[in-house]
């Protein structure tokens, strides 16, 4: 049986939202559009208080941003980029090119093939979120794209300067400091100082995932990275207090960053509720935190692993840290998630800031049908044939026929052209 403890905010409310988000956002990019750098900069004058010479960085600038960190702060970047770029190169080469002969005479092969750029999104309006730059600069980077740009909003009326330098460490080649739609509406549509990219990745609020969503299609995108939402799912081998601080510590994004814990133990759900609210009187962000647990956090009460399973699996939660007795249960039989954190040992923040997995993963149960940035995402794979003479003949009889069949004459007499040419007494 599956009992719900606490719920958050219904559909129907989440749908009025979005439905605010949508028209919001339609107005900006269209002005974008028609408008371009002007456009650009009143928007950052209204959103960010932030009108400069140049929404670009220039080479001083950006070394201004280096001055301003201590050489612990750069360290720690440049540790947490060379875990980021290793594993995004062990993914990089699972990629394969491939050719090979699949008739006599025929031969059919992919290439692997980088984007020719990219604009990379960093949120950074309420937190400077370093780990951002590294998720996608970095990744787009090993995949072999030759101009990745980068935006992030100003922070504290300035460039963010530790997201400026993980930028420039990641091997960004243009830095801009614009924030929010107007950052990727820019990105993506170009202005008279700005050249339009082929793709947009990145994660950020409401108003950015709707942006990416209504760009689809005029560029590519990463994928729908909307709130963090998080999902606990844990038993009697841990505590209240650690479940507690593992779910705050992804609600601590925004007001509407749901927040869930799964799991088989009334006692446990009771428990970590209480310290829930324990936990929110001294955490520093403990506002905005209290918000997302108030409106979108959930507790359920499942009775066995397999209830666990099926309710994960429709949630489709973006991170999701499994906490029980055997944690590979849920890795062998769980198929919806952006991203799986095994055991008490880890959690969703090593994954957020250092450990060498993406953290922009799917958001509102895109995990049913994406998984999570990664450098395949900055790849398109390709497909080519050549073919000889007999095989063309060969292939050519079957294909005549099956263009006869659906009554496309032109595609029919692609292959009896050749048919004639090179089929001797088997030309039609």
């Amino acid at each position: 049986m599956i009992q719900y403890l606490k719920e958050g905010i219904s559909e129907e409310k989440a749908a009025t939202d979005d439905a605010k988000v949508r028209a919001t956002v339609e107005d900006i990019l269209g002005g974008i559009e028609k408008r371009g750098d002007v456009a650009v900069r009143e928007l950052s004058e209204k959103f960010d208080k932030w009108s400069p010479p140049s929404f670009r960085l220039s080479k001083d600038e950006i070394q201004a941003c280096y001055e301003e960190l201590d050489a612990q702060a750069i360290d720690d970047i440049r540790f947490a980029q060379e875990q980021v770029r290793n594993f995004a190169q062990h993914q990089r080469d699972a990629l394969q090119d491939v050719e090979v002969e699949t008739l006599p005479g025929v031969v059919l092969g992919h290439k692997n093939i980088p984007m020719n750029s990219v604009g990379c999104y960093v949120p950074g309006g309420k937190y400077p979120l370093v780990a951002s730059a590294h998720m996608s600069v970095v990744t787009a980077k090993v995949a072999g794209v030759p101009r990745v740009i980068a935006a992030a909003p100003p922070f504290n009326g300035k460039p963010a300067p530790a997201i400026v330098v993980a930028m420039d460490m990641a091997g960004a080649d243009e830095i801009y400091v614009m924030g929010g739609v107007q950052a990727v509406g820019a990105m993506a549509l170009g202005t008279e100082t700005i050249d339009p990219v082929d793709m947009i990745v990145g994660p950020g609020n409401a108003f950015v995932a709707e942006a990416k969503r209504q760009l689809f299609g005029r560029v590519g995108i990463d994928l729908f990275a909307g709130p963090t939402e998080t999902l606990v799912i844990a038993d009697e081998t841990v505590d209240g207090e650690l479940c507690a601080a593992d779910l705050l510590g992804q609600a601590e994004h925004g007001p509407n960053s749901p927040a869930v814990l799964l799991t088989n133990s009334e006692k446990l759900a009771k428990e970590t509720m209480v310290e829930v609210e324990r936990q929110l009187k001294v955490l520093s962000t403990g506002e905005v935190a209290g918000a997302a647990w108030r409106d979108y956090g959930q507790v359920i009460v499942c009775d066995t692993y397999d209830e666990m399973v099926q309710v994960a699996d429709e949630i489709a939660s973006e991170h999701v840290q499994v906490m029980t007795k055997d944690p590979n249960y849920f890795l062998d039989n769980m198929t919806n998630y952006g991203a799986l954190f095994l055991g008490e040992e880890t959690n969703v923040s090593y994954g957020d800031k250092v450990i060498g997995t993406n953290h922009t993963l799917p958001t509102k149960k895109a995990a049913r049908y994406t998984g999570g940035l990664w450098v395949g995402k900055f790849i398109k794979t390709c497909t080519y044939q050549r073919v000889t003479k007999e095989a063309s003949v060969h292939v050519g009889e079957y294909c005549s026929r099956l263009c006869a069949l659906e009554g496309f004459a032109g595609h029919k007499e692609q292959a009896d052209i050749r048919l004639r040419r090179y089929g001797g007494k088997n030309a039609v």
